[in-house]
C-alpha cells in the first residue's frame, strides 16, 4: 500500500516526464505507465534485497561471479558458525536491507580470512531496481552502496490512477 506522500512523488515524476505525462488518465493509459515503472532502470541502480534464503547464499553464484566458500565457513569459530545458523533459524532467510543483518554478516566473517565470504554475501544481497523502486528508494544505489527500498514490487494501474488523481 502506497502512502499519500509516495503517490505524490509518483504524480510529480509522471508530470515531469513528457512520455509518461502524454498517456491519458484512463485505465489503458495508467496500465501503460505502470508497465514502464516495472522496467529495470538504466543506468544500473542497486538496492538491497529484502529476502535472501540460506540456500541462495551457499548455492548461487553472485552477479559479481563470487561463490560461497565452505572452507572459509568451516574455519570460523563455533560461535560464528552458531551465529550464522541462528540468522536463518526462524525463516530460513535473512533481510540484507537491514543494517544489523549486514553487520552480523561482517561480524561472522570478520578479518582477512572472511573477506571473500563477506564480498559474496553482500553481492548476493543486492539486485537491480525497477524504475518505481528507484524512485521511492533512499541511498546512492551504487553496487558498493545499494539503496534501501521504501517500496518493493510492481506498481499497478490503480496505483498510477490514485497518484494522478491527487489534487
Amino acid at each position: 500500500m502506497l502512502t499519500t506522500a509516495q503517490l505524490q512523488v509518483i504524480k510529480n515524476d509522471i508530470l515531469a516526464d513528457p512520455t509518461l505525462n502524454s498517456f491519458p488518465n484512463t485505465s489503458d493509459g495508467n496500465f501503460a505507465i505502470a508497465a514502464l515503472y516495472r522496467v529495470t532502470v538504466s543506468p544500473d541502480f542497486w538496492v538491497w534485497k529484502t529476502l535472501v534464503t540460506q540456500s541462495e547464499c551457499v548455492s548461487v553464484q553472485s552477479i559479481d561471479v563470487t561463490n560461497w566458500s565452505w572452507t572459509t565457513y568451516i574455519a570460523r569459530s563455533q560461535g560464528e558458525r552458531d551465529g550464522w545458523r541462528e540468522m536463518f533459524a526462524d525463516t530460513g532467510a535473512i533481510n540484507p536491507s537491514r543494517p544489523n543483518v549486514r553487520q552480523g554478516l561482517a561480524d561472522i566473517f570478520s578479518g582477512p580470512s572472511g573477506a571473500g565470504q563477506r564480498t559474496h554475501l553482500l553481492a548476493i544481497g543486492r539486485r537491480l531496481a525497477t524504475r518505481i523502486e528507484k524512485l521511492l528508494a533512499t541511498g546512492t544505489g551504487s553496487a558498493a552502496s545499494p539503496a534501501t527500498m521504501e517500496f518493493e514490487g510492481d506498481l499497478t494501474y490503480s496505483d498510477v490512477q490514485a497518484a494522478r488523481d491527487l489534487s
